[in-house]
């Protein structure tokens, strides 16, 4: 869990609340905190209450995006933070097109972790 700057801030085009993801997950909100203690997602404080949100494009339907966690073990491992793993997956990329973000979504993930691993070189 981290502070956002307002790049990365900008970056993001919507975000959630924990108990809304809890609700779509249909589980209980300490299970949503489980999930980001353990790395599958990342929350960041923001907004006037400084409330934990997760970006909304990590989230699909009624489960974490295909490929997200892996995603985020790979960047993890190689030295990110939470602020520079945000910021690399919504930085648009015209080679892949899109974010990387947008490309997990797209059930494109094999592509995003090619490019994660690349990073580490």
């Amino acid at each position: 869990m981290t502070e956002i700057d307002a790049k990365i801030d900008a970056l993001v085009p919507s975000w959630l609340h924990l108990p809304d993801i809890a609700e779509l997950f249909d589980v209980e909100v300490t299970r949503v905190r489980q999930l980001v203690k353990e790395g599958q997602l990342i929350a960041v404080r923001r907004g006037e209450n400084r409330a934990l949100q997760v970006p909304a494009a990590f989230i699909d339907g009624n489960k974490v995006v295909k490929g997200l966690s892996g995603t985020l073990t790979l960047l993890r491992d190689d030295g990110y933070s939470d602020a520079e793993m945000l910021e690399w997956l919504f930085t648009p990329d015209p080679t892949l097109p899109g974010t990387p973000a947008q490309a997990l979504s797209e059930n494109r993930g094999t592509e995003v972790k090619r490019r994660a691993q690349a990073l580490a070189v």
